[in-house]
C-alpha cells in the first residue's frame, strides 16, 4: 500500500461507511486510483467452469451493486469480477443507516438488502462491457415479489446476454425469508427455472449457486444433491454470517450479515465440507475473510478452485488484488505446483 492509498483510506474510514463506499466507487470512476492492470502467469493462470481466468482472484458481489465502475474494475488486477445483486425492478433496500465497520475485527455488518437500480439500468451498462474481462452478475429477487423464484430467471433472461457467468443468490440474511429458499424443494424449483431461462440464451453461460455459512450439515448435505442434480456449474461458499462469537466491536450486535475475518474459519470449513460431498464435481469458489495471500492459498487447498474478496479492500485497499496474485504464484512455487489446478483440495482434511 503507496502513502496515497493509505492516506486516503484513512480519510474514509472517518465519514459514514456507505457515504465512504460511495466514494471509493467514484475515486474509482475518475482514475484515482492507480491500476495495475490484468495480472496472470502460466502458474495463475486457471480455468474455472469453463472461464478462462488470468489469475484465480475474483472481486465479490456487492463492490459494485450497480455495474457502474465496470472499466476500472477490468483494470484493476482482478480474475474475474461479480457485480449487483440485481433485481427485476429498482429497490431502496433497507433504511440507512446499513453498513457498518468493525474496524478492532477487521469485518463489516451490512443489512442493505439488494439495494439496487433495477435489471434495466443494470443491463444497460453491462451491455457496454469492456470484453477483456471476466464478468459476472449476481442474481436477485424483490423483497415484495410475489414469485421470486421467477425474479432470479427473469434477471438472467434480461441481462444474460452480456454477462459471463452468474451467480443465483439464495443466501443473502437481509430480505425476509430469502434463506428459505435454500431448502431442497424449493431450491430445486427456483433452479430449474433458472437453468430454463440460461437455454434461451444466444450463448449459455455457466450459473453458480451461492450459499450461506450457517447451514448444519444435513442442510449442506441436501444442498449438495440439489446442486449436483441441478445442473448448476459451481457453487460459490460462502455468504456473509449471523454468527457473532467472539466480536469486540461496538458494532456487533447489528442486525445483517457479517463478512470480513471473522469469517474466514467457518466459510473455509464450510468450503472443505462442501468440497468432501460434491467430491471434485463441482468447482467451488472460496469467499470469507481473505486478507492475505496465506488466506487465500488456504482456501485453495480446502477445495476452491478461485476465491473472492471484498471486505478486506475497506481495510487494505486495491493494491490487495496484486498482492494477493502474486503472493499465490510465490506460494505455488514453493510448494511445487506448477498452477492453481493441481493445488485444488490438497489440504481439505486438515479443515474437516
Amino acid at each position: 500500500m503507496n502513502l496515497i492509498e493509505s492516506l486516503g483510506l484513512a480519510a474514509l474510514r472517518r465519514i459514514d461507511p456507505e457515504t465512504a463506499h460511495g466514494l471509493a466507487l467514484t475515486a474509482l470512476r475518475t482514475g484515482l486510483a492507480p491500476l495495475p492492470g490484468i495480472i496472470t502467469s502460466p502458474r495463475l493462470r486457471t480455468t474455472v467452469a469453463g472461464l478462462s481466468l488470468p489469475n484465480p482472484v475474483g472481486l465479490a458481489a456487492g463492490f459494485d451493486k450497480n455495474a457502474v465502475a465496470l472499466s476500472p474494475l477490468s483494470r484493476a488486477g482482478f480474475g474475474f469480477v461479480e457485480v449487483g445483486a440485481a433485481t427485476p425492478r429498482a429497490q431502496e433496500g433497507n433504511p440507512r443507516p446499513r453498513l457498518f465497520r468493525l474496524t478492532e475485527d477487521r469485518a463489516a455488518i451490512n443489512r442493505f438488502g439488494f439495494n439496487n437500480q433495477g435489471m434495466e439500468a443494470i443491463a444497460t451498462r453491462l451491455a457496454a462491457r469492456p470484453r477483456d474481462m471476466v464478468l459476472g452478475l449476481n442474481l436477485g429477487a424483490n423483497k415484495d415479489s410475489t414469485d421470486r423464484a421467477e425474479d432470479f430467471a427473469r434477471v438472467l433472461a434480461h441481462c444474460g446476454r452480456n454477462l459471463d457467468f452468474a451467480t443465483v443468490n439464495v443466501s443473502s440474511p437481509n430480505t425476509e425469508k430469502l434463506r428459505d429458499l435454500q431448502g431442497p424443494a424449493a431450491l430445486s424449483g427456483l433452479l430449474t427455472g433458472v437453468m430454463e431461462a440460461r437455454r434461451w440464451l444466444e450463448k449459455p453461460i455457466p450459473v453458480f449457486l451461492k450459499i450461506a455459512p450457517d447451514l448444519s450439515p444435513s442442510e449442506l448435505e441436501d444442498l449438495a444433491e440439489v446442486a449436483l442434480s441441478s445442473g448448476v456449474d459451481g457453487v460459490i461458499t460462502t455468504n456473509t454470517t449471523l454468527d457473532r462469537n467472539d466480536l469486540h466491536s461496538p458494532h456487533r450486535d447489528e442486525k445483517g450479515g457479517l463478512s470480513g475475518a471473522p469469517l474466514f474459519e467457518k466459510s473455509t470449513r464450510t468450503l472443505a465440507q462442501l468440497s468432501h460431498l460434491t467430491q471434485g464435481r463441482l468447482p467451488l469458489i472460496g469467499v470469507g475473510g481473505i486478507s492475505s495471500p496465506e488466506e487465500a492459498w488456504a482456501k485453495i487447498q480446502a477445495g476452491a478452485s478461485a476465491v473472492q474478496l471484498y471486505t478486506a479492500l475497506v481495510y487494505q485497499g486495491l493494491s490487495l488484488v496484486p498482492q494477493l496474485s502474486r503472493g499465490l504464484e510465490a506460494i505455488l512455487e514453493r510448494e511445487g505446483f506448477a498452477n492453481v489446478a493441481q493445488a485444488v483440495g490438497t489440504g481439505r482434511e486438515a479443515w474437516l
